[in-house]
């Protein structure tokens, strides 16, 4: 639970698929949750609104509609906790990302220990890796998608947007919130990409889904998760040929080579 990308709280704003990222069946999420407890599965539950976070585990998930977080061992998150409006959970189980919230937790003890007693979500996001997660580019490296885009007066103009991740089949972009509209089902013809050492690829994109990203310091993202279409037939080539070379640079910095 130490990544950023763990520690980053997630959002689903809008997508052309609610239940393949939302579980709301009471039976299912109480399945998946007391999976959770079998596992012993930590996580990371962040105070929200607010930056503050700490590490813990699901206890029991009880019969009564309730279930039971495991406290800490310091004094002063124990404090807080039990003063927070609502705490996100976030973990992993299979290398799928599990995501709730509970409200208002009350501080009971539980075996001798602090603990906090929390109604059950009324909802579960779950996303697996293959889904949300691609080969994320280098923060070091500019990677970027221009995007044409008409305003409400008839005006055409161009955005530069910021590429998060990429894969054969589609990219996700940053969005600044409050700037630009994406919404499931809209397409942007004539998008250009322009990674490091390829010449620019035209495209066009497809939403399929947006996500609030908001990170350990509070800061807010709007990702937004579109299909590649028309893509040229050598651009395939092309991007899987950056994401090899992405990939090897990261492995030999990982075994300390580069």
């Amino acid at each position: 639970m130490s990544t950023d990308t763990d520690l980053t709280r997630i959002e689903l704003l809008s997508t052309e698929d609610d239940e393949r990222y939302q579980v709301r069946d009471p039976i299912e999420i109480r399945h998946l949750l007391s999976t959770l407890v079998t596992r012993r599965a930590l996580i990371t539950a962040r105070q929200n609104p607010g930056n503050q976070s700490f590490l813990t585990a699901l206890l029991a998930v009880n019969n009564d509609g309730t279930l039971l977080l495991d406290g800490s061992a310091e004094e002063t998150i124990n404090e807080w906790v039990q003063m927070a409006a609502q705490l996100t959970c976030i973990t992993q189980l299979q290398n799928v990302r599990i995501q709730f919230n509970v409200d208002t937790p009350v501080r009971i003890a539980y075996e001798g220990r602090p603990a906090f007693r929390t109604a059950l979500p009324g909802s579960v996001l779950r996303l697996q890796r293959r889904e949300f997660y691609r080969l994320q580019t280098p923060v070091t490296q500019t990677v970027n998608c221009i995007i044409p885009l008409s305003t409400t007066t008839g005006t055409q103009v161009t955005v530069s947007v910021r590429i998060i991740d990429i894969s054969g089949g589609g990219v996700a972009v940053a969005v600044p919130p409050r700037e630009m509209e994406f919404a499931p089902h809209m397409e942007f013809p004539g998008c250009t990409l322009h990674l490091p050492d390829v010449e620019p690829i035209s495209t066009r994109l497809v939403v399929r889904n947006v996500f609030r990203l908001v990170n350990r310091n509070g800061v807010e993202m709007l990702r937004a998760g579109c299909q590649f279409l028309d893509l040229p037939a050598h651009a395939d080539s092309q991007i899987q040929r950056y994401i090899l070379k992405i990939e090897r640079e990261r492995n030999a910095r990982e075994r300390g080579n580069y």
